[in-house]
This record gives structure tokens, C-alpha cells and sequence, in this order.
């Protein structure tokens, strides 16, 4: 109480200051929101979205690690220094405190750039508005990272956050009022800025422009490319990895988007806690299958030939395209965004599918950037509100035919 009791009166003191709005979101942060609501409510539970966003975070915090260990694997790989590791998810070669410290170097300032920069600019605005600092930057300043290759430059990378963080959401009032996903705004604004930085063979894999280099001076080295799987089948060149190892994540793409085993499980403990929606997810999930399924059936008929640009893409089994890529990270993670996602049962069926359906549509028919979800999600984020209206208003409809045949 006594604590409390000095918080309240140093705020009395301090409430016209411009900076009051910095020192309660720290406060709010390591302890409990400023304000709660003790009578007078529907309904009464222990959550805030501070908690919220936090078991969001927690629910990542494993494809971080894992993120980690995979860019150092990747990175020994690729200079020729370690064997392709034997065992998958349980291998020793995988799990190696010099896998995970070249990868904690290389990650750990893009969290810190992205955080950093996010929360700056986030109470700046606060400071301006003489509002409180939401805590929504809390989930973007963890998924940034995790959905940019290893070798993002940072100063790149802080410029696309304060883009992403002053155009995908303070403009329209901040958090709870922004209609795109503010991480997948900063991972576009990066693709169509710095394309060269976004995609090929040298992004994904930390140190592959210096191993390329020491390959061109004459060194020998017994290295991989580098190149991800979308790539490599955008080429017509085969995905060049066994189906578990794209289940596990042993392969190069975004920090955290390459373990599919470690995003399901993520999924669920959302779905458990009530904070992610299995209908946005599963829903997500069938519309990829009915596409890949579609594409498959185009390749049987022999209506497209094996010299096609698109028929890499388009012969890879339906389900492998649940496993590369980062459409399980997007689906998991950013389809259920509950601000930019739709809020209606019904209206979430139709969202997921959607997204499903047009991610593998993208990826097979956009070869210079194969990875359709984070462009489908964007898509359905500005046309949610519109499915929701016609999902009401459909609603409202029947209801009104119901009441006319009650009182006929």
C-alpha cells in the first residue's frame, strides 16, 4: 500500500509533466496497469493486454531460440565447417553452444534495434498525445526479428520499424485502431525498399557474400548455398531437403519462421490460452491445401510442362507447402491478429481461407518472390472490416425474415 500510495501522489505532483507518460508505461511494465476496474463490469477476469501480449511472447520465445541455434548451423554449414546433421530435431551436431553463439550474436541486435526503435517512437507519440504507452508494440518488436533474414542490416532494419511503427499504426490512433499488421507493414516496406536484401541466396544465411567471396579468390570449400526452398523450387531445381528437416526447421530461411514443429506447438499453447483463434488457423490451413491441391491436379492433367517457370512450385506435393516458407509462422502468429483480423465467427472462416488460399497462389505465380503469406495477409487485413459487415448484414437479413414469417 505504501508503494502505491507514493506512486499515486508522485503522479499527482508530476501530471502535467510531458514525460509522466515514459515513467508509467516502465511502471506498467513491471507491475500492474495505473488503472482497474473494481465494479460496474460484465465481466471480471485476471487479464490485461500486458498479460496478453506477454504470453504472445512466450509462445515465440522458443522459434527465437531455436532461430538462433539454426542461423549459427546455417552459417557452418555453408562455410563447409560442420557435416549435414544426421537425426534432425535431436541431433548433437544441431544443439552446440557454437551453433547458438554465432546465432545470439546475429539475432540478438535485431531484437534490440527493434525494440529500441519501436518503443522510442511509440513514447514519443505518447509524450505528444499525453497518453499512455500501449503495451501492442510488445509482440511486434518479437516478430520483426523473427521474420527478417539473418543478414538484415540493422540501420536497414530501424528505418523499416519507424515506418512501420508511425504508418501501420499511430496514424490511426495506435494500437487497437491500426487495419495492417504492424510487423508484416515493416517486413513490406523492407521486400519493396531493399529487394536485393529480401530474397536470393545471400541473405539467409550469416557470412554467405564473404563465403562467396573466399570461393571466387580460389579456397575450396565443401559448403551449401544458402539458398531457401522456395527459391531453389522457384527454380525448377527440387527442394534439396527431406521432408523432416522442413518439419523441424534444419533449413535456411527468417530467424524464427523455420521450425514447423516449434510454431505448431506455439499454435496450440495460443489456441489453450484462449488468446489465438483456431478458426483464423485451421481455416488458413484448408485454404493452402484446396490450392496446392489445385496446382497438383493442373501438373497431373499435363496441362503445364516441366520446362515451365511455374511448374517447380506447382509439383511440390500440396501439403510441403504447410512446411516452407513462412506460412505456418504467419498463420500462427499474424493471421490471428485480433485488431487487423476478422471479428466474427463466420467472418474468421472466410479470413483464414482466404489467406490460405491466396499465399500458395502468390508463391506459384510471383517466382521472384516466392512467399505469398505475407502479402495475403496484408490483403485480408484491409478487406476483414468488409467481410464482417456482410456477415452481420447477413445476419441481420435473416433475423428480419425470421420476425416477419413470427408476426405474419
Amino acid at each position: 500500500m505504501g508503494l502505491k500510495s507514493n506512486l499515486h501522489n508522485f503522479r499527482q505532483k508530476n501530471k502535467d509533466k510531458k514525460w509522466l507518460p515514459a515513467f508509467s508505461a516502465i511502471h506498467t511494465f513491471l507491475f500492474l496497469p495505473n488503472e482497474t476496474t473494481h465494479n460496474g463490469t460484465h465481466i471480471k477476469a485476471a487479464d490485461d493486454l500486458k498479460r496478453t501480449m506477454n504470453t504472445v511472447i512466450m509462445a515465440m520465445v522458443p522459434c527465437l531460440i531455436f532461430g538462433m541455434f539454426n542461423a549459427g548451423y546455417q552459417h557452418h554449414l555453408a562455410f563447409g565447417e560442420i557435416q549435414q546433421a544426421t537425426g534432425g530435431f535431436f541431433s548433437s551436431a544441431f544443439w552446440t553452444m557454437d551453433n547458438f553463439m554465432v546465432g545470439f550474436w546475429k539475432v540478438l541486435p535485431l531484437v534490440i534495434v527493434s525494440y529500441g526503435v519501436g518503443l522510442a517512437i511509440e513514447i514519443l507519440f505518447a509524450i505528444k498525445n499525453s497518453h499512455e504507452v500501449e503495451e501492442g508494440y510488445l509482440v511486434t518488436g518479437m516478430l520483426v526479428p523473427l521474420i527478417v533474414p539473418i543478414d538484415t542490416p540493422l540501420w536497414m532494419l530501424a528505418v523499416a520499424v519507424a515506418f512501420g511503427v508511425v504508418i501501420g499504426k499511430e496514424v490511426f490512433g495506435g494500437t487497437g485502431m491500426n487495419i495492417l499488421n504492424p510487423a508484416l507493414t515493416i517486413r513490406a516496406f523492407l521486400f519493396f525498399a531493399y529487394p536485393t536484401w529480401m530474397s536470393g541466396d545471400k541473405v539467409w544465411v550469416q557470412g554467405a557474400v564473404e563465403r562467396d567471396q573466399m570461393i571466387a579468390a580460389g579456397e575450396n570449400l565443401d559448403a551449401i548455398s544458402g539458398e531457401t526452398i522456395l527459391g531453389s523450387l522457384a527454380q525448377n531445381k527440387g527442394a534439396g531437403y527431406e521432408v523432416m528437416d522442413m518439419f523441424y526447421g534444419l533449413i535456411p530461411g527468417s530467424v524464427g519462421e523455420t521450425s514447423t514443429v516449434l510454431i505448431l506447438l506455439a499454435g496450440l499453447f495460443l489456441i489453450f490460452t484462449k488468446i489465438g483463434s483456431w478458426r483464423i488457423m485451421l481455416s488458413s490451413v484448408i485454404g493452402a491445401l484446396v490450392m496446392g491441391l489445385i496446382f497438383n491436379g493442373v501438373v497431373s492433367s499435363g496441362w503445364i510442362s516441366e520446362t515451365s517457370k511455374f511448374y517447380g512450385l506447382m509439383s511440390t506435393e500440396f501439403w510441403h507447402h504447410l512446411l516452407i516458407g513462412g506460412f505456418a509462422f504467419g498463420t500462427v502468429f499474424m493471421a490471428t491478429d485480433p485488431v487487423t483480423a476478422s471479428q466474427t465467427n463466420k467472418g474468421k472462416w472466410i479470413y483464414g481461407f482466404l489467406i490460405g488460399f491466396i499465399s500458395i497462389m502468390i508463391r506459384v505465380f510471383n517466382p521472384a518472390y516466392p512467399e505469398g503469406v505475407m502479402l495475403a495477409i496484408l490483403l485480408m487485413n484491409v478487406f476483414a472490416p468488409t467481410i464482417d459487415h456482410y456477415v452481420v448484414q447477413g445476419n441481420v437479413k435473416r433475423r428480419m425474415k425470421r420476425l416477419k414469417v413470427k408476426t405474419a
